[in-house]
């Protein structure tokens, strides 16, 4: 089932997530659900708080971004081949590598992209879906996207890595998404 992503503005995307057991009610339903709502709108991850669940959980699909690229776009992102995970109870063990701008943009936050500045490796200690322990080390533009979705887990946006003048500059816009004044391809949840 496809849900609603919640708009900028809703308070869950502030919320610093919990951890959960294996207990968490129709966890599977819910990790099946965000799949579906993430590739519906076209992204390459979703975490838990972007469906109004403040849980410490996303998925990422970053392989279809390296199988995307041109054969010479590949020497860019060296030991990337991508990942397609459920990531569960995340923390970051360590970051690493110089920082590197990339444009980003959000679900939660459409129309609004911007260069966004992050490490170029992040180790993470997690759980996959069947609760079973992992710590990996992630790499270019995958480490990217577990970074942009770790930050919805502790309650941080892309846009808090902006200047204060840039996210100045885009106040009209992410009001007008608080108030819903936006078109997008796929169903939101707005701020009350």
């Amino acid at each position: 089932m496809i849900l609603p992503i919640v708009a900028y503005g809703h308070p869950v995307l502030r919320k610093i997530a919990e951890d959960i057991t294996p207990e968490y009610p129709d966890l599977k339903g819910l990790v099946a659900n965000m799949w579906e709502t993430m590739y519906a709108s076209n992204g390459v991850g979703i975490a838990a708080p972007q469906v109004n669940k403040a849980i410490r959980l996303f998925v990422v699909d970053s392989e279809q971004i390296i199988s995307n690229l041109e054969d010479d776009e590949k020497n860019d992102y060296p030991g990337d081949d991508g990942t397609k995970e459920v990531f569960i109870n995340a923390h970051i063990v360590e970051t690493g590598g110089k920082d590197w701008a990339y444009n980003e943009g959000c679900l939660s936050i459409p129309k609004v992209r911007e260069d966004v500045s992050r490490a170029e490796t992040v180790t993470l200690r997690y759980v996959n879906e069947n609760f079973e322990p992992q710590e990996k080390t992630f790499t270019g533009v995958t480490a990217r996207v577990i970074l942009h979705e770790y930050d919805h887990i502790d309650g941080k946006l892309f846009i808090d890595h902006l200047k204060p003048l840039k996210r100045r500059m885009l106040k009209s816009k992410l009001d007008d998404i608080t108030k819903g004044k936006i078109r997008v391809d796929y169903k939101m949840t707005f701020p009350k």
